[in-house]
């Protein structure tokens, strides 16, 4: 039998390493498409793929349509811009999204793939760069089941935990939670530690107490180190915070929800900008009340 053979759009800090799991451990023939071809060329030659030079042609024949973009503009350009991949799936084949973008546009281009017979999983991922590195994705999904089982196992090869949660969009939604959550957290650390520091305590080691109680979090197990020591040239960018929570925040209007921390996490990241701090990672935070 032959392999399905999978197309992924996007080698961003996360789609690169996701792609190449897909290559080595997946042992999937794989397409790919970036908008800069200089580092589809790079990721072809590494992991023996092909590239295509735009997503229509890279999803040509492809079983799985995989992308990891920017936002919703971008994801609507490599779906179905006039070079989108939507217009050459296959019936039967399943695009799945791993971009955080909106549950409106899930369920728009779950529509436009079910009206041209092929299926659309909405599947945003949280485990930042090193869970990408290290195959070990939480994979949040939003569509039909049987498109689910069928994208489950070849997901596999980066995540270490992949869970439909509804219909359309509801991995967006989900993802939305995971932001809203990582927001509060982050700073309820900058601060703590903080505190540690200007009350004389040992911050590493005061960390390397706590997290065995209540207080411990990915966040802190994580992130401290680098925190003490003001270093943040690494993770998820603030600037992609901020448009997640953005995305966020115009749910929130929608469906009535309240979400005064995440408000105001987000007016810290804006200030966090002006200092210069656009692509440092969320845990600079700590770098605002040590100004």
């Amino acid at each position: 039998m032959t392999e399905p053979t999978v197309a992924f759009i996007g080698l961003g800090v996360m789609g690169y390493p996701m792609a190449g799991h897909l290559a080595t451990r997946g042992g999937r023939k794989v397409v790919v498409y970036n908008r800069t071809p200089e580092k589809a060329a790079r990721f072809a030659a590494q992991f023996s793929a092909k590239t295509a030079p735009t997503p229509r042609l890279a999803a040509e024949g492809a079983d799985f349509v995989f992308s990891c973009v920017g936002n919703d503009d971008d994801l609507r350009q490599v779906a179905i811009g006039a070079d989108g991949a939507f217009h050459a799936l296959k019936a039967g084949a399943v695009f799945v999204d791993h971009t955080t973008a909106s549950a409106e546009v899930a369920r728009e281009l779950y529509s436009h793939a079910k009206q041209a017979g092929f299926g659309f999983i909405d599947a945003p991922i949280s485990g930042g760069q090193s869970g990408a590195e290290n195959g070990a994705l939480t994979v949040m999904c939003g569509g039909d089941a049987e498109d689910f089982a069928r994208i489950e196992p070849v997901v596999a090869a980066y995540a270490r935990a992949c869970r439909l949660m509804g219909p359309p969009g509801t991995g967006q939604l989900t993802k939305m939670v995971n932001q809203i959550c990582i927001a509060g957290l982050v700073q309820g650390l900058a601060e703590a530690l903080d505190f540690a520091t200007r009350a004389g305590l040992d911050g590493a080691a005061v960390v390397d107490l706590i997290k065995n109680g209540a207080a411990q979090s990915w966040q802190m197990e994580n992130r401290h180190k680098t925190m003490l020591a003001g270093e943040y040239d690494f993770g998820f960018a603030v600037e992609w915070m901020r448009k997640d929570l953005g995305i966020c925040f115009a749910e929130a209007r929608r469906n009535g929800a309240s979400l005064p921390v995440a408000a105001l996490v987000d007016q810290f990241y804006a200030e966090v900008e002006k200092m210069g701090g656009r692509r440092w990672d969320t845990s600079s935070l700590m770098a605002r009340l040590r100004k």
